[in-house]
């Protein structure tokens, strides 16, 4: 995951921490809502998501909650399971060279679309080379590809211009998703999803935009992984409602605002909760000064990561659904260091002090963009600064321009949510110049080099050393303000059961089974 310049936003990793977000924003529950048309149950699993897909084309498939549609119906080569784990999917297998320059997959054999044609190594590299080639949320992703070759009927041979250890992760995701050739270049392909995956579209009994209901496949490889036997999805982007169909039984599985679910146990509903999915941050983005001089300051930047009372926020924000941090990697992943959340205590007396003598005693004045997502944490924020001198003036900006706004390069400072995911997409993430996580192009030499080691690293243990040095090399450089981790709580009910613990930030039907 070198930091070579990518074509497009990094829009995955934002589009994921969404339903955290907008957890916080829920109103209060209250009265009742219509009837189910049918009840789920054991064989039916239905759910919620906040927006629909935009499209089922495969260069134009969304992050966030829309892949618990289209992940449905799509293979991909690899996938992520419920303990963060890459594990092999349509490939059985893959391979790197000696120079981590050359990724070899094997397919696995009869397998088929849902059309009936094979699904074979041409279709796979015709897909990756769509994704790959056109502009959308999976170009960037595939930026290190330099060629996808189909060697023989069930062996794809991917060649890169660099190594890239954030490939195998963006491949375990829609970035890899099998298409069926004949059917990509339709006119109806945004629509009519031709594609190899344990589910198809139910065309008849969907309402684009508002409902999406899935079959199962009985023919699929794998379809013993799959126990629902029809999977409903609801478009629904009020939260209250999502709590109210859940006790209704329109729903058998959602996730809820913490202060529902006493509300929802009660009514027999189980629990599940996950202390970190995303991580609230601040991101002290202009570090060279350029725009805002006190950032240019390792000690100003340091000060501001002391003027948060984490642990507080947690309790009166969250409702102790989260985690107090100071490192934006997950507390389940390999690189998470627990002794960096010492480093930067809540002492506003010190962050003064530490401003003081970087030349800003009278504090400064900043301008953050204010995002539907982060309104509500967006007070105590800046409640937060200005008990150590930093007044910050909100400019609201619309949901949709977030991406255009961030990487412009407009504001050097800013608040976001972020899902939490495996490391090497966390660095890309945060690092890739000219992106709304980078929007400065910030880059450092000792920086560059560890992303370097830990790409080209084919031990484990070595690739895992290397994220635990960028990780402290974060937090010791004060290259963000990260607050806290945000939890989340699923409810199912009688006979679904929710099987992740917060170790993957991935979004998939396989994240939920069928229980006594």
């Amino acid at each position: 995951m070198s930091i070579s310049p990518r074509p497009l936003q990094r829009r995955s990793r934002i589009l994921t921490a969404t339903a955290a977000a907008a957890l916080l924003m829920t109103a209060a529950c209250g009265g009742g809502s219509d009837s189910p048309d049918a009840s789920p149950s054991a064989e039916k699993l239905a759910i919620a998501i906040q927006a629909p897909p935009s499209s089922f084309e495969v260069t134009r498939l969304d992050g966030g909650q829309a892949a618990y549609v289209w992940a449905s119906v799509y293979d991909t080569l690899l996938y992520t399971d419920e303990k963060g784990q890459i594990q092999p999917n349509a490939a059985e297998s893959y391979t790197y060279s000696e120079d981590r320059k050359t990724l070899t997959f094997k397919l696995r054999a009869g397998m088929a679309f849902s059309s009936g044609a094979p699904v074979n190594a041409a279709a796979a590299k015709a897909s990756l080379d769509a994704v790959r080639t056109t502009p959308g949320l999976g170009q960037s992703n595939l930026a290190s590809i330099d060629s996808v070759e189909a060697a023989d009927d069930l062996t794809v041979v991917v060649k890169l211009k660099e190594p890239d250890d954030s490939l195998v992760p963006y491949l375990a995701g829609g970035s890899s998703a099998i298409a069926d050739p004949a059917a990509m270049k339709q006119p109806d392909a945004a629509t009519n999803p031709v594609a190899s995956g344990p589910y198809t579209l139910d065309k008849g009994a969907t309402v684009s935009g508002s409902s999406y209901t899935l079959k199962k496949r009985e023919d699929y490889w794998n379809a013993a992984a799959y126990p629902f036997e029809t999977i409903q999805v609801k478009v629904m982007p009020d939260r209250a409602a999502v709590v109210n169909a859940l006790r209704a039984g329109e729903l058998n599985a959602g996730s809820v605002d913490s202060s529902q679910v006493e509300t929802l146990k009660s009514a027999g509903l189980r629990i599940e909760q996950i202390k970190a999915s995303s991580v609230a941050t601040l991101f002290l983005a202009d570090r060279e000064g350029d725009k805002l001089e006190p950032l240019g300051d390792l000690k100003v930047r340091q000060a501001i990561n002391m003027a948060f009372d984490r642990a507080k926020l947690v309790q009166t924000v969250l409702r102790g659904t989260g985690m107090p941090t100071a490192q934006l990697f997950n507390p389940k992943g390999r690189a998470y260091d627990a002794a960096l959340d010492e480093l930067y205590p809540y002492d506003p007396a010190a962050a003064k002090k530490l401003l003081a003598e970087a030349g800003y005693a009278q504090g400064f004045e900043v301008t953050m963009p204010s995002f539907v997502t982060t309104k509500p944490l967006e007070p105590v924020i800046a409640q937060s600064l200005a008990d150590i001198g930093v007044k910050v003036t909100w400019e609201s900006v619309p949901l949709q321009q977030q991406f255009t706004a961030l990487g412009s390069a407009k504001y050097p400072m800013y608040f976001g949510i972020y899902g939490l995911d495996h490391d090497p997409l966390l660095v890309d993430t945060y690092t890739a110049p000219g992106t709304p996580t980078n929007p400065f192009k910030s880059a450092d030499p000792e920086l560059t080099k560890l992303i370097g080691d830990a790409d080209k690293a084919g031990d484990p243990a070595e690739a895992d050393e290397a994220y635990k040095k960028i990780n402290q090399f974060f937090v010791k450089n004060a290259w963000f303000a990260p607050v806290m981790d945000i939890g989340m709580s699923w409810v199912t009910a009688k006979g679904i059961t929710y099987l992740g613990d917060g170790s993957s930030a991935a979004i998939s039907i396989r994240y939920f089974g069928t229980s006594d």
